[in-house]
């Protein structure tokens, strides 16, 4: 007797756009307030909703917490291989500057939930950064290590020279609004980030030019 299994339903597009409504809220309030000081309550009052609803969704805080590292861990490897499909180091730098950057200025709150989960020693996501983030960062610097080898780059401490990038470029998501008032503006515009892609580009590479 054959065992047919059972169909996987497709979630509704008014269950996918509820769900996409709730990861944003609650990107937003773990952004501003933390962890600790988010509960699914106030998340389920910002969109008018039951707690019963929400619960519906995500079964508990952690869960939603993680969903929304997955949904900023994703969005950032998606676009966080220029460097190992480069073939030029230059070339290689200025995507990579450039893609950190636009994820810093369009995605600041995602920035914000992920640095203050980093800064707290990453209790709730210290599994997948070392299953996902270690090897992209490992083969990142295998690049550039072949890259020396050929004598296309000096020789430096590639690890810490990714430090140096990432810390650079994801300053402009999480001090943004102190950035913008030494500057006296609301907020810093595309200008401001193209300014900063340029100066950093330009940093980055001539450290590395032979």
């Amino acid at each position: 007797m054959t065992v047919t299994a059972p169909a996987v339903r497709t979630p509704r597009a008014a269950t996918l756009r509820k769900q996409e409504a709730i990861l944003t809220e609650a990107e937003r309030q773990f952004a501003r307030f933390g962890f600790e000081g988010v509960s699914l309550d106030s998340i389920a009052a910002a969109l008018d909703l039951s707690r019963q609803n929400l619960l519906y969704h995500w079964p508990s805080k952690e869960d939603l917490y993680r969903a929304v590292l997955d949904s900023v861990m994703g969005e950032w490897m998606a676009s966080m291989t220029a460097i190992t499909e480069a073939d030029e180091p230059e070339t290689a730098i200025q995507n990579y500057v450039a893609v950190k950057l636009r994820f810093s200025r369009e995605r600041p709150s995602g920035n914000a939930v992920f640095t203050r989960e980093i800064m707290a020693g990453a209790p709730r996501y210290q599994d997948v950064l070392k299953a996902q983030v270690m090897p992209l960062l490992h083969a990142d610097v295998a690049r550039f290590e072949r890259w020396a080898n050929e004598g296309r780059i000096r020789q430096l401490d590639f690890t810490h020279l990714m430090f140096l990038i990432w810390s650079s470029t994801q300053a402009y998501a999480d001090l943004g609004p102190q950035f913008s008032l030494y500057m006296g503006k609301p907020a810093l515009d595309e200008a401001d980030f193209e300014r900063a892609r340029v100066l950093i580009t330009h940093l980055i590479w001539h450290s590395l030019k032979v």
